[in-house]
């Protein structure tokens, strides 16, 4: 940790893990996008344990879900997002993919949030894109995140390079981030380290460093050597 003008300045996941400035943020773990990956369940798994020792240590966590407009309500912007992803030239053959309230479009049941988690709702690729998030995190004095989820190419890169520019410090756990195109996820990966202002880690380490004792650090700075009078 450095330390410059009143402010102390990260430099590593260990600097950053601690619960008053960092928070879990589940992306888009919803059962119709984790049963398009081929390693979907390990997706699962590996957020149901960042979750879990998040829930341990007393750091918050948040999750988002994608949601489709019904197609006459979408503007132009998600219309032609949709016949893109949908493959189709004309916009009366479209089918919302996500609708609220959807089997497809609710969390995975291992992903159900407590009374103390949040969900919000986009319809965008950034998190951070016309959703509470921002102000959640930052009205809770939260200045760093440790992102997982599904999928990396598509909306965990946006909301990573969305966050730095709002002043966020972002950490990619890169096993706990699936993807649907294997090539576009390494490409956002290498896209993410060019940029330099992101941490990755992974599972075991994060998870390690949510639940280790804070009392559990070298004795010997805090020693004082009393001289007797």
């Amino acid at each position: 940790m450095r330390n410059a003008f009143g402010l102390s300045i990260p430099q590593t996941v260990e600097d950053a893990c601690d619960p008053t400035r960092m928070a879990v943020l589940i992306y888009d773990m919803q059962v119709g996008i984790v049963r398009q990956i081929p390693d979907g369940d390990t997706i699962v798994q590996a957020c149901v344990r960042l979750r879990d020792a998040a829930r341990e240590s007393g750091f918050r966590v948040f999750y988002t879900r994608h949601m489709s407009l019904p197609i006459a309500a979408s503007g132009v912007s998600q219309v032609r997002t949709a016949m893109q992803w949908q493959r189709v030239d004309d916009p009366a053959e479209l089918r919302v993919s996500f609708p609220q309230g959807s089997p497809q479009y609710q969390l995975v049941p291992e992903l159900s949030p407590n009374a103390d988690e949040v969900v919000f709702d986009k319809i965008t690729m950034s998190a951070f894109a016309a959703t509470p998030l921002d102000f959640a995190l930052r009205d809770c004095g939260i200045d760093t995140f440790a992102i997982a989820g599904i999928a990396m190419e598509v909306g965990i890169e946006p909301t990573v390079r969305h966050s730095l520019d709002l002043g966020y410090l972002p950490i990619v756990v890169a096993d706990a981030c699936g993807a649907g195109h294997p090539a576009a996820a390494e490409r956002s990966r290498a896209t993410l380290e060019f940029t330099g202002s992101t941490l990755t880690t992974d599972t075991p380490t994060l998870t390690d460093l949510m639940t280790r004792d804070p009392l559990a650090v070298d004795p010997l700075p805090s020693l004082v050597t009393r001289r007797s009078t």
